[in-house]
């Protein structure tokens, strides 16, 4: 039986710009098996980057919708590369960023772990973490970010997961905010490179 976050996203084909220059702006996204990122949490956590948007390199992983990217841009992200799996999904994104001429937004259809196994072109200081809930992959993937060089020192990586779910995240991520939104569990954690860590 799907669980209840499965069956909102199954519900929930449109989805809206909160804030920035595409503020308003509705796309609609495939009818895959995804979960998006509800706007009450979208919103609570960009009003937490605040100012770290504009200008960033943002990865945005599982980007399903790409809710959490579109956003970014909108925000005035200076890069977003948007990596999907799902071949539907991954070209829906590629038309939805033509039609916006958004040039500074790229797709990749490809597994996230594969891709992260690859090393970045430049490490990412602002990265989107939200994959499926029942996968298991919260544990590598966060733990391939860390370790093939995929974020920048100060790099700010927000992590969505079910509320139910107890995971460790890698020592040198520091946790500054953290929410809950019925069964989702949603936090910013900051990079912190070796030389700068607690004693």
């Amino acid at each position: 039986m799907p669980s209840n976050s499965h069956a909102r996203g199954a519900r929930a084909r449109s989805l809206r710009i909160i804030a920035g220059a595409w503020r308003g702006r509705r796309w609609r996204f495939p009818d895959t098996d995804m979960r998006p990122t509800p706007d009450r949490v979208r919103e609570t956590l960009f009003n937490w980057l605040q100012d770290r948007v504009a200008g960033s390199r943002c990865l945005d992983l599982f980007a399903g919708s790409g809710a959490l990217g579109l956003e970014a841009l909108s925000r005035g992200a200076a890069d977003v590369l948007f990596v999907e799996s799902d071949r539907q999904a991954a070209r829906s994104l590629q038309e939805l960023l033509a039609a916006w001429q958004a040039p500074q937004g790229h797709v990749r259809e490809a597994d996230a772990l594969r891709l992260l196994a690859s090393g970045p072109s430049q490490a990412m200081s602002l990265v989107f973490l939200d994959p499926p809930f029942a996968a298991g992959l919260l544990g590598p993937v966060a733990t391939a970010l860390t370790s093939n060089g995929w974020l920048a020192d100060g790099a700010l990586i927000y992590v969505e997961h079910s509320a139910d779910e107890d995971w460790k995240p890698p020592t040198r991520w520091q946790l500054l905010k953290s929410g809950v939104a019925g069964a989702v569990g949603y936090h910013v954690y900051q990079f912190r490179s070796a030389g700068e860590q607690a004693p």
